[in-house]
């Protein structure tokens, strides 16, 4: 029976290390992005659900960063809706994610939404939530599990400034449409650091304000085209559907073209013809210059 309370008591404690060593990342006005998936359950049924959410965190009281859910969606198999009114807090700085408030299907149906997810596991730019909950629509209540990534888009700084943003150039890399096969392929080296990384563009997030331009350069062997769309989680054949927003046309190698974001939201960007190949950008008013987040084109 000791043995048990001391393996316990050595365990809480462990545990609140852990918990105390994390969350470094989750702070005041920060962008971050909440993308998982999982299954809303009833006694008859079992549907396929995922989510995907941009934030931005605000002012820090205590230990509770509330946030703001700027765009995104939850989805019921094929149906899909959209944010309407959500609000949302970081809990214990981060160890615990509140979600509360309501969304709206494509046909105008209102539906309420509650998840509460804990910190399952991190890394250096990403942390693993587990989530639990309900999604309430007219007819039914569903019990929620998802499996969620919490990753930062960028860190926003209040101060005001008047200074233009500079340009924004994002490369296509050489080898990117051979998904790394060949051995030209060679990855960007990590802000600060002499490692390697796998990507396909230079950028693959990006966090801008509306009406920026950016520059794609194509430094690869064949031409690409850049689209945007919704991502079709689960479908390798047809992974997007394009939603007219972004259309380059081809750029072949050596060329470039401008693309303009124009309206704020989530932007998936993508080429059809290379579906691995993906960029996000999300496209919010801020008050200062953003610092570029990079990831590795996996489950971004």
């Amino acid at each position: 029976m000791k043995l048990a309370i001391l393996l316990l008591t050595l365990f809480v404690i462990s545990s609140g290390y852990l918990f105390h060593e994390s969350f470094a990342e989750v702070s005041e006005n920060q962008a971050f992005l909440l993308e998982g998936s999982g299954f809303a359950v009833t006694e008859e049924q079992i549907k396929f659900t995922e989510i995907d959410l941009g934030l931005s965190s605000q002012n820090q009281r205590g230990s509770t960063i509330n946030f703001v859910i700027e765009d995104g969606f939850v989805t019921l198999d094929d149906e899909e809706f959209i944010i309407s009114e959500l609000e949302g807090k970081f809990l214990r700085e981060g160890r615990y994610i509140r979600i509360n408030g309501n969304i709206e299907s494509s046909s105008g149906v209102d539906t309420t939404i509650s998840f509460f997810g804990r910190l399952v596991a991190e890394s250096k730019d990403a942390a693993v939530y587990g989530f639990t909950g309900r999604i309430t629509t007219p007819d039914n209540t569903y019990k929620i599990i998802y499996t969620t990534k919490l990753s930062t888009l960028s860190k926003i700084d209040t101060m005001l400034t008047t200074e233009e943003p500079k340009d924004l150039t994002i490369r296509i890399l050489k080898g990117a449409s051979l998904q790394g096969g060949a051995e030209t392929y060679i990855g960007l080296s990590t802000s600060g650091s002499d490692s390697t990384r796998l990507g396909y563009f230079s950028k693959d997030r990006i966090s801008i304000e509306p009406g920026t331009s950016i520059t794609i350069v194509n430094n690869d062997l064949v031409s690409h085209s850049i689209l945007s769309g919704k991502e079709n989680y689960g479908d390798r054949h047809d992974p997007f559907d394009p939603d007219g927003r972004i259309s380059t046309g081809d750029i072949t190698p050596g060329d470039s073209t401008n693309i303009t974001f124009d309206e704020a939201g989530f932007y998936r960007l993508y080429d059809p013809d290379y579906p691995w190949m993906k960029i996000i950008a999300y496209v919010f008013p801020s008050s200062d210059t953003l610092v570029l987040g990079q990831g590795q084109n996996l489950g971004n």
